[in-house]
C-alpha cells in the first residue's frame, strides 16, 4: 500500500538518522519504499535547496524564502512523490510543508494559515498520510549539531535561538492541530528507542 510519511522537527533532533534506519528496517520487511528529502529530492528541486540553503545569501527576503521552498516542493512532488505513491509504494520523506509552516509561518512571522494558503496551490492539497514530529529542546539539537563535524552547517542552523524556539513552538502547535496525521516521538531519548518509537507509529499504520 502507497504511504506518505513525513519526517519533521527541528535542527539537530536527529529525524534524518532515524529516517535512514526506519528506511533500513523496510528493506528488510521487504516493503517497497523510496528515500527522499526538502528541499531537494530531484535536479531542479535540489539546484533550489543550495539557493536557500547558502550561508551566503543572508540577505534572503522571508517571503522569497518561503515561495522557494514551494517551488522546490511542487517539483519535488510532480517527479518523485507522486508517482511512488501511484506505484503503491511508502514515500520516506525528510521535511515537507510542515516545516515551511514552522519556519516561515511560525518562527519568520509570516503566519501558518498564510504559508499553508501557498503550499496549498504548489501541492494540490498534498497532505502526508502520517507526519512524525521529533519534538527536542533547540539547546540539546543545536548541541549535537556543534558536536557532529561531519554534518553540514547551512544558513537556518546560524539563526538565533529564538528563532529555534519559534520552530519548536510552532511545530507543537501544528501537531496538536492536526491530531489524525501528527505523532510526536521524544526525540531527546537514545537513537535506538526513538527509532522503535517512530517505527511502531508507522507500522500502526500499515
Amino acid at each position: 500500500m502507497s504511504l506518505f510519511i513525513t519526517f519533521e522537527g527541528g535542527e539537530g533532533s536527529g529525524k534524518s538518522s532515524a529516517l535512514r534506519l526506519i528506511a533500513e528496517r523496510l528493506e528488510k520487511e521487504g516493503i517497497p519504499y523510496i528515500l527522499t528529502r526538502e528541499p531537494g529530492g530531484t535536479p531542479i528541486a535540489e539546484s533550489i535547496r543550495n539557493v536557500i540553503l547558502d550561508r551566503n545569501n543572508v540577505a534572503m527576503d522571508s517571503r522569497t524564502e518561503a515561495l522557494l521552498y514551494a517551488a522546490s516542493r511542487r517539483q519535488h512532488l510532480v517527479e518523485k512523490v507522486w508517482p511512488a505513491l501511484k506505484e503503491g509504494k511508502i514515500v520516506l520523506c525528510d521535511r515537507y510543508l510542515d516545516s515551511s509552516l514552522a519556519y516561515q509561518g511560525g518562527a519568520r512571522g509570516l503566519g501558518i494559515d498564510k504559508i499553508l494558503e501557498v503550499n496549498s496551490f504548489a501541492t494540490e492539497g498534498t497532505f502526508p498520510d502520517l507526519t512524525l514530529f521529533f519534538d527536542i529542546e533547540p539547546e540539546l539539537g543545536l548541541a549535537r549539531i556543534a558536536a557532529n563535524a561531519n554534518r553540514e552547517v547551512n544558513r537556518l542552523d546560524l539563526e538565533k535561538m529564538d528563532f529555534h524556539r519559534g520552530v519548536r513552538k510552532t511545530f507543537q502547535e501544528l501537531a496538536a492541530r492536526f491530531k489524525d496525521r501528527y505523532v510526536t516521538i521524544d526525540a531527546s531519548k537514545p537513537l535506538e528507542e526513538v527509532v522503535d518509537d517512530a517505527y511502531a507509529a508507522i507500522k500502526s499504520r500499515l
